[in-house]
């Protein structure tokens, strides 16, 4: 890279001097080079005021310029410009038509932006930049036209010929090739294109709208893959009856196609009508596919389907804005899991994402406002902030209007702008204008970064018979925002008393930097449930006593704070042993101390069968490293590591007889079924087989390995490999060689083997994956590839990938240096670990330092990797 990149900021945003009024694209297509005609109808924007004489400006990259012409004239040489950013030329007034053609190499694009191969087929990927790699366009959310396109292929090689909209005609051409023309009538801007074109399988099924309309629906799958469809495909369907009954909101056409390819850098895409998709989040059968897998396609191919209106129906003005449709689409597909599966389970995995993804995010150099105000490359700001924090300032905003409030607002947002391109300020005004509040001090979560962190302290009168709560909120300093300003948020509160019995369940508004608050004809000094459901994003750093949280482990009626007060004294518990741990030169057993009314609660957890199994499951697994190591500075990756285990260690062998009861009365001959009442089942039983293997007694390592041998389903054989991961058996080798063999050509499965050997403690595992480098299924080019081995290693092995000689931080810049070359989006995904230096010790922050400078001195390094290095090594 020869100079910094342009940073773009939000406040200088203005609107496009012309708009297209309707698009016409020609396809030849060829993996060599493919031709593209591209015919624009363009209108000067009456905003700007624009016409003849004014310059015209296409963004586009990465291509060949044929030729261009207006109003059917072709322009000679000197009537554009053309460099490596865009084209430009004059306009001959206020409505002209420019023809353009170009051509491309679909086959030689690694990026996997714009038009590229996957395996035998084409596919295009254009959110959020990617247009501009298969032609000259404005390429911005803001510019949204009608597409009509027509695909020449070969007919041999691409049977089938997918885009927007409705098919509205087919048919041969000379050469044994043939062409489609689609049509889609509803105008969108150019990042929801979508072409797709190969040999291709075909699973159909069909859905009946509320209003009686017959819709197609096709999954297009890789042959041989047909029988993995279902799953997904019931998922779409339960999707769209949902939007209907919960948000009223009817698909809007005949057809709705999904393709799952292998090469894809996101999950998912949601262009309109033609979704694409990771083939890990559609393929799924009961020997492939683990029960968090099949959660997880549920949820993406609702998240996908209901971009239909957040996100395509409605779409946001410009990407400063892209919260407004994640943010709000993600909202909706945690809801819809929770509708379809259990309530609290789906919260308690909501926040775990958050506290693992977000907050890290919030409290490092890449610490940024859920509506950015600047930026580099917006590959960059598909973040956990945007998705994640962005959700969670939409489920404020429903607890505070209520669902009835919450759905007169949404009602008026998509009434008020559908077929627009519209802000985060335009959605909160909908929910004020319909529901006469003011929100402008909640706004404050659009534009603050960090996450705050709430204190609070309660005061009982017994003559009075009122408690008093009273509460302050700060957030630290983040980059470009030193100075932080008191936030809205609902915070849920109850108060139990001695006997577990709800006193009081209410939610308060906290607006003030402290603010009192008071309940009156209380007649005993309760218990404070604080922050119930997680009703607000925030960290609590008031510490409970430890009696006070067992009594809340078994007593609260909010179940999120059941699980959240076990992962508090949990939490507390390994942080006091691995400060006696560092002081005491190792010993992690004897820093732990006396943990037996720890032990007790979880007992009781495990127990209490009025609990449900999923819960139970995710109520006793404790706070991971990755977590622990947020909460000190500097963070001991192998402290945390060592007292993690014997604490597990303790839980494993004092509840060794209960786990062992747990385990067997949980085993199923029933024929596998993803239902949540079973996952939960199988959760549970893979939870107590980690605590007895745990506990070091080797006849469970043998039931592990005998479980892997005899697993009828995918669930159940990776809970025990993932056990034997971690050990020096001989059965971790051989299940391992067994993986290998039966799953050796399935490429979506063995990612999950890449991902295991990366995440394994023993001392063996970066040689080990260095050595996977040059397996037959692993490629650099494959972003899946890359995140289940490479990435994996990072950002789920804290005592590899931070070891006290540096050699997991050296292996992992030499690869970020080398996936710079091949694709810089996932290259910059990537770097975010090293950006974490500032949590460590002064030798490891120095390597890690030292590390980001090697990789920013690549020569013709990309704008999307030096922005995140350049950001984490300021920090």
């Amino acid at each position: 890279m020869s100079a910094q990149p342009q940073v773009i900021r939000r406040e200088d945003y203005t609107a496009p001097a012309f708009l297209i009024d309707k698009v016409e694209l020609v396809f030849d297509l060829d993996r060599d080079v493919t031709n593209v005609k591209s015919r624009l109808f363009i209108i000067a924007n009456p905003v700007r005021g624009t016409g003849a004489g004014n310059e015209v400006s296409f963004d586009g990259e990465d291509m060949k310029l044929v030729s261009i012409a207006i109003d059917d004239r072709k322009l000679g040489v000197d009537e554009y410009s053309v460099d490596k950013t865009g084209l430009t030329f004059t306009a001959p007034g206020e409505t002209f038509v420019v023809d353009i053609e170009t051509q491309v190499s679909p086959v030689t694009n690694t990026r996997l932006e714009g038009l590229y191969v996957s395996q035998s087929a084409f596919c295009t990927q254009c959110e959020a930049e990617g247009f501009r790699r298969i032609t000259y366009f404005p390429d911005r959310p803001d510019v949204m036209a009608t597409f009509t396109v027509t695909i020449n292929a070969d007919k041999a090689t691409c049977p089938v010929l997918l885009s927007n909209g409705n098919l509205a005609k087919s048919g041969d051409l000379d050469g044994n090739r043939h062409f489609a023309v689609w049509e889609d009538p509803f105008p969108k801007p150019s990042y929801l294109f979508a072409l797709v074109a190969g040999d291709l399988a075909c699973v159909e099924d069909s859905f009946k709208t509320v209003s009686g309309r017959d819709v197609a629906l096709r999954i297009f799958v890789e042959h041989g893959n047909e029988d993995r469809c279902d799953y997904a495909m019931d998922s779409l369907k339960r999707s769209m009856k949902w939007d209907e009954e919960v948000y009223g909101l009817e698909y809007d056409l005949d057809l709705f196609n999904i393709v799952a390819v292998s090469d894809f850098n996101m999950g998912a895409m949601e262009n309109k009508s033609l979704n694409i998709f990771n083939a890990k989040y559609i393929l799924a059968k009961p020997d492939t596919a683990t029960d968090m897998d099949y959660e997880l396609i549920e949820s993406i191919v609702a998240h996908e389907y209901f971009h239909n209106w957040s996100g395509n129906r409605v779409t946001c003005r410009d990407w400063f804005q892209l919260s407004l449709k994640e943010g709000l689409t993600v909202f909706r597909d945690q809801e819809f899991s929770a509708d379809q599966r259990s309530r609290p389970v789906q919260r308690i995995k909501d926040v775990a994402q958050l506290r693992a993804r977000q907050f890290p995010e919030d409290g490092g150099p890449l610490a940024h406002p859920v509506r950015p105000d600047s930026y580099m490359e917006i590959n960059n700001f598909y973040t956990a902030t945007v998705y994640e924090k962005g959700a969670e300032l939409i489920r404020m905003m429903h607890t505070l209007l209520g669902a009835d409030g919450y759905r007169k607002g949404i009602d008026l947002y998509f009434d008020r702008h559908d077929g627009q391109a519209v802000t985060c300020d335009d959605f909160a005004k909908a929910m004020e204008d319909a529901n006469d509040v003011d929100l402008t001090q909640l706004k404050r979560w659009y534009s603050q970064a960090g996450t705050p962190s709430l204190s609070w302290k309660g005061d009982y009168d017994a003559d009075a018979k009122q408690f008093r709560l009273t509460v302050s909120q700060k957030t630290a300093p983040t980059p470009g925002q030193p100075d932080k300003f008191a936030l809205h948020m609902p915070i849920a509160i109850g108060l139990l008393g001695k006997d577990g019995k709800e006193l009081v369940s209410r939610t308060v508004q906290l607006t003030e930097n402290e603010q009192e608050f008071v309940f009156d004809n209380i007649n005993e000094t309760p218990v404070v449930s604080f922050n119930r459901g997680f009703s607000a994003p925030v960290n609590i750093a008031t510490q409970q006593p430890h009696d006070e949280l067992v009594f809340l482990m078994g007593n609260d009626s909010d179940a999120f704070n059941r699980w959240e007060s076990a992962q508090k004294y949990a939490t507390a518990l390994m942080l006091a042993a691995i400060e006696e741990f560092e002081k005491n030169d190792g010993d992690a057993d004897g820093a732990l101390g006396d943990v037996t009314d720890f032990i007790t609660a979880m007992r009781a957890t495990l127990q209490n069968d009025d609990l449900d199994k999923a819960f139970r499951a995710d109520a006793l697994v404790l706070p991971g490293e990755e977590f622990l190591s947020e909460q000190r500075k500097p963070a001991n990756p192998e402290a945390i590591h060592q007292v993690r285990n014997a604490l597990r260690k303790q839980i494993g062998t004092m509840l060794k007889a209960e786990f062992a009861d747990t385990y067997h009365q949980n085993v199923s001959n029933a024929a596998f079924t993803p239902d949540a009442q079973s996952a939960g089942q199988r959760a549970l039983r893979a939870t107590a087989l980690g605590y007895l293997v745990a506990s070091g007694d080797a006849q469970f390592a043998d039931l592990a390995a005998a479980q892997y041998r005899n697993a009828n389903n995918m669930t159940d054989r990776m809970a025990a490999l993932a056990v034997l991961n971690h050990l020096d058996h001989p059965g971790r080798a051989e299940a391992l060689a067994d993986f290998e063999e039966r799953f050796g050509k399935d490429t979506v499965v063995m990612d999950k083997w890449f991902g295991l050997q990366a995440m394994s403690s023993r001392d063996d595992t970066l040689a080990r994956v260095k050595d996977l480098m040059s397996h037959p299924s692993f490629t650099m080019r494959n972003p899946n590839k890359v995140r289940s081995l490479i990435g994996a290693f990072a950002m789920a092995n804290p005592r590899h990938f931070h070891a006290a000689d540096g050699s997991g931080y050296e292996f992992y810049t030499d690869r970020l240096i080398e996936l710079d070359d091949i694709n810089p989006q996932v290259a910059a995904r990537l770097c975010a670990p090293l950006g974490k230096w500032a949590k460590y010790d002064d030798d490891r922050a120095a390597k890690m330092k030292a590390a980001l400078d090697r990789v920013l001195a690549k020569p013709e390094i990309s704008r999307d990797l030096y922005e995140i290095a350049s950001k984490s090594r300021a920090a």
